[in-house]
Order: C-alpha cells, then structure tokens, then sequence
C-alpha cells in the first residue's frame, strides 16, 4: 500500500495563438528536484492554505461543478492556487486591476503588481493523480488559459522565481522533441483535439491512478447527474 500523502495541486496550461500556430508555456524542471527532474512541464504546484481566501472573478460554472466532483477543496481555491503558481514560476498575471492592500502571505508580490487573480481566465481542462511509486504524488487540476488574458509581456519573465529553467512558449507541433511526462503528453494531446473542436470542453478528463487501477472518467454534464 503506497502510504505517501496525496497533495491538491493546480496547473496551468497557457495557450497561445490557437488558430494559428498554437503554443504552450512550458519550462524545465532542475536536474535535482524531487519530483519529475529534468522534465519540462507546465507551471503549477500544490495549493496553500491562503488561496482559499483570496480575492478571485468567479469561475465560469461548468469548471466549478466539475472541481467539485470527488473532491473537498474549494473551487476558488483550486484556480487561485493555479494563477499564483503561474505568477511564482512565470512572472505571469492573470488578474485584473485593483487594489488589493491586505494580500495574505504568498499573495504579496502578486498584490504589489496592481491586480487580483481573475479566475474568469480559466476553464478547468484536466485532472491527473499521480501514480503509485513515485517519490511525490499530486491530484493536479489543469485549466487552460488564454495568452491574451495575460496582464504581462508574455515574452517578458524577468519576474519569476527559479523554480523552472528555460521558460518559453513551446509550439504544439514541436512539442514531441522536447523530454516531457507521460501525463503532459496525454494532456498535449487533449488540447489538439479540443484545439479541433473548437468551444469550451465538453468533459474533462480525470485520470484517478488508484492504487488497484488506473482509472480513467470524463467529469462533465452527465457525470455530475
């Protein structure tokens, strides 16, 4: 029985130039970090206590319902979980201004930026817990976002902390040549065909990696009945 904690953890999966030549934000795990090293992922991280108190532009209401199916954590602070992991690793902002002069610890730098964190950028796009065995197992909630709701300079991460190297906007078609998880690859595929369906998703995938099966449900409209 694999007794390591299972932590809530968001991400975000920010797309840019969709109809175009759609990319990603992506950058490298360190060569010694704990869990995935050497990896280029997507930035997130698990959720802290304060993000459940923040101030956040609701989400849209399908990926509330959704978030809660099989889950205790607040929607609110699953997303806002998501925009300050997106800030830390990235210097990102998906906020919207305001005043904001009694942020909580964790929240003071992006405060200082002018903004509060706007979950109406993101749509809850995908879930994954990690498997049994691995050195740290996450339940990771993917949004998507789009680069145009960025507050920033996309191409500008002088703001961002260390945690991931070689930030930058990976392209969907060049993203096979780059050393990823299997489940970011999973994930990368899904956003292809959705990419090609075009409107908001109409379930989301939830790949639960129990400890007696790898289980894999859609959580969308029928699902939630």
């Amino acid at each position: 029985m694999d007794k390591i904690k299972i932590r809530d953890a968001a991400t975000v999966i920010v797309l840019r130039d969709a109809a175009t030549q759609p990319s990603v934000l992506m950058g490298q795990r360190g060569a010694s970090a704990a869990f995935m090293p050497g990896k280029f992922v997507f930035p997130g991280g698990a959720i802290d206590a304060n993000d459940a108190s923040v101030p956040l532009t609701a989400l849209d209401s399908d990926s509330a319902a959704r978030l809660l199916h099989a889950s205790d954590v607040a929607p609110n602070a699953i997303a806002a979980a998501a925009i300050r992991e997106l800030w830390e690793e990235t210097g990102q902002v998906l906020g919207q201004a305001a005043v904001w002069d009694d942020a909580p610890q964790g929240w003071r730098g992006f405060a200082a930026s002018g903004h509060r964190p706007n979950g109406a950028a993101l749509t809850f796009f995908f879930r994954a817990v990690t498997p049994v065995g691995r050195p740290r197992r996450f339940d990771a909630r993917f949004f998507l976002a789009p680069a145009e709701d960025l507050i920033t300079d996309p191409d500008d991460f002088s703001n961002a902390e260390d945690e991931l190297n070689h930030l930058q906007w990976v392209q969907l078609s060049d993203a096979r040549h780059f050393d990823l998880p299997f489940i970011t690859q999973v994930v990368l595929a899904e956003l292809v065909n959705h990419i090609k369906r075009g409107g908001p998703p109409v379930s989301v995938p939830f790949f639960r990696n129990d400890d007696e099966a790898h289980l894999v449900s859609r959580l969308g409209a029928q699902s939630l009945l």
